[in-house]
């Protein structure tokens, strides 16, 4: 009990993008199609149009691991407070939104680039206090 009351921030950060990631990545597994042309679309006019299966993959490759990554996190950071898993899954998350954000800002979709943000500010603050 000790551990979550000195760890609720980092552990909820951990669920947050837990829910985040692979919630993502199983939406991406569930409408792999749909994902791909809509983003076919969205990119339609960048230098990025022929190459999009491959980036939703690679987002899907690292959505999942983060995800996974946070949850053995949490798990170990309960049961034996040790950080290590939960630091490498806040640190891909935020590798994994830096992706993200780029692709937005290629596309010119501003508003989805800011929305990514929101998600990176959590994301950094977890990063930061896994590694006092």
């Amino acid at each position: 009990m000790k551990t979550l009351l000195n760890h609720t921030t980092e552990i909820l950060l951990l669920l947050f993008l837990i829910i985040t990631f692979l919630q993502s990545g199983f939406d991406k597994l569930r409408d792999w199609n749909g994902n791909v042309s809509w983003l076919k679309e969205h990119f339609s006019e960048t230098p990025l149009k022929n190459i999009v299966p491959v980036m939703v993959g690679i987002i899907l490759v690292t959505e999942v691991i983060a995800g996974v990554l946070c949850l053995v996190g949490t798990y170990q950071l309960i049961s034996a407070s040790d950080t290590s898993f939960a630091l490498y899954g806040a640190i891909l998350s935020c590798i994994t939104l830096l992706m993200l954000l780029f692709g937005q800002r290629v596309a010119k979709d501003y508003e989805g680039a800011k929305t990514i943000v929101v998600y990176f500010i959590p994301s950094v603050f977890l990063v930061f206090l896994l590694q006092l």
